[in-house]
């Protein structure tokens, strides 16, 4: 097995692990009121898995489509601003329990995951339709995010 693969897996595993070690579903989250149209919890690990995976396939199919170290830089702080970005939304809905605050990170999620494309694209075509359902997905999230934030503030007003 080739060194971007591995790294590529790893860093996908290590991502998904963190997300689900930060996605605490409890009574907090249960009791949220969430549009009709909320999915049910049991799909989202499947989904994320799916989707960083295929970042993750986008990731070495660009990186084996050159051998210039300038683009492995740009593939490398592409990909690292978008895993600090992803990594930030769970802990601020779920641990912080401010998906307020998750709703205000979610457009730098998405600018990134947009930079990834455009950066991916030139080096590997299949690169930006791999990312595709990742972009879909954050979208739908974001659309989500909001429903639960207009549907529950005000977050953080502690009562007494």
């Amino acid at each position: 097995m080739n060194a971007p693969i591995v790294v590529a897996a790893g860093l996908t595993v290590l991502l998904l692990a963190f997300g689900g070690l930060t996605t605490n579903v409890g009574p907090w989250y249960r009791d949220l009121r969430k549009p009709s149209w909320n999915p049910p919890n049991w799909a989202f690990g499947p989904a994320w898995t799916l989707i960083l995976g295929l970042a993750a396939w986008a990731g070495v199919s660009a990186w084996t489509s050159t051998v210039d170290s300038a683009a492995h830089l740009r593939i490398a702080i592409l990909f690292a601003a978008n895993i600090v970005f992803h990594a930030l939304w769970s802990p601020l809905f779920f641990n912080w329990q401010r998906p307020d605050w998750a709703l205000i990170e979610v457009p730098f999620l998405w600018l990134s995951i947009v930079a990834l494309m455009v950066g991916l694209t030139p080096l590997s075509p299949l690169a930006g339709l791999l990312l595709t359902p990742y972009l879909l997905w954050v979208s739908f999230a974001a659309v989500l995010n909001l429903a639960i934030v207009r549907l529950n503030r005000p977050f953080g007003v502690r009562p007494g």
